[in-house]
């Protein structure tokens, strides 16, 4: 009797936990599929004229998402060693506010601010990273931002400072009277320029504030072409020391 109940136990842990079985990989993906369904539903909820015409149709499938997600969860509880240290872990607290939010519901259904907790149900987005190292080459895309993380931090600090000076700079060209009405308001523009955003709220008028700020546009260009270049060599990199083979079903 004990040896049935261990080799139900293993073989489910081998089929949630694993990646390396034919079983596992499946549940992956389709639990990967399940997710991606449930945040459609809840994006698709949140639109009132969807909601109301189907709303019938996207509260059972929420249900039957909800369901899955708790047999799931109770499935990791049950197959692993330690299942305090799953609960209270970081994937296992987002697993548990990802499905309550409906369990709730039935108990606070007429509360408003409920709206919002349905929200928490979009924090199912994050077992998406979790499952993402067995779906394909994510492992060497961290490795590799892992590796570029000196490089990039000064570089933003680099930025940071030409952001600071050119803010300044605007600051005492254009003055008060055309928006820059501080230091920090300066700032925040050049930082709006330089990362191509341009919401257009505050803009230079005089000659030579617009001369500064066409220059600031290009750099921008420029800056968004500088990480990307190094992530990419890091990644290049790492594909050489660990090529990732294919993924078969």
């Amino acid at each position: 009797m004990n040896t049935s109940k261990k080799h139900w136990k293993t073989k489910l842990y081998e089929i949630i936990h694993e990646a390396d079985t034919r079983e596992g990989r499946l549940f992956d993906v389709a639990l990967l599929a399940i997710i991606l369904a449930s945040i459609v539903l809840v994006m698709l909820e949140s639109v009132n004229s969807i909601d109301k015409k189907y709303h019938d149709f996207l509260n059972i499938s929420e249900w039957v998402i909800t369901i899955i997600f708790s047999i799931e969860y109770i499935a990791r509880i049950i197959t692993v060693k330690k299942p305090f240290e799953y609960i209270f872990s970081f994937y296992g607290i987002i697993d548990l506010l990802s499905t309550i939010p409906k369990y709730i519901s039935l108990i606070f259904g007429g509360v408003h601010a409920l709206t919002t907790l349905r929200a928490l149900r979009l924090l199912r987005i994050f077992r998406i990273l979790k499952l993402a190292r067995y779906l394909g080459a994510s492992n060497n895309l961290i490795n590799a931002l892992k590796a570029s993380r000196a490089k990039i931090s000064v570089f933003l600090f680099a930025v940071l400072i030409i952001a600071v000076i050119l803010g300044t700079i605007m600051y005492l060209v254009e003055g008060e009277e055309n928006g820059f009405t501080n230091i920090p308001k300066g700032v925040y523009w050049c930082i709006v320029t330089l990362t191509t955003v341009g919401f257009g709220d505050i803009a230079p008028q005089t000659p030579l504030g617009q001369f500064i700020a066409s220059m600031v546009m290009i750099l921008g260009y420029g800056i968004i072409a500088v990480p990307t270049g190094i992530v990419s060599a890091e990644y290049t990199s790492q594909n050489k020391l660990w090529p990732v083979p294919f993924l078969h079903l």
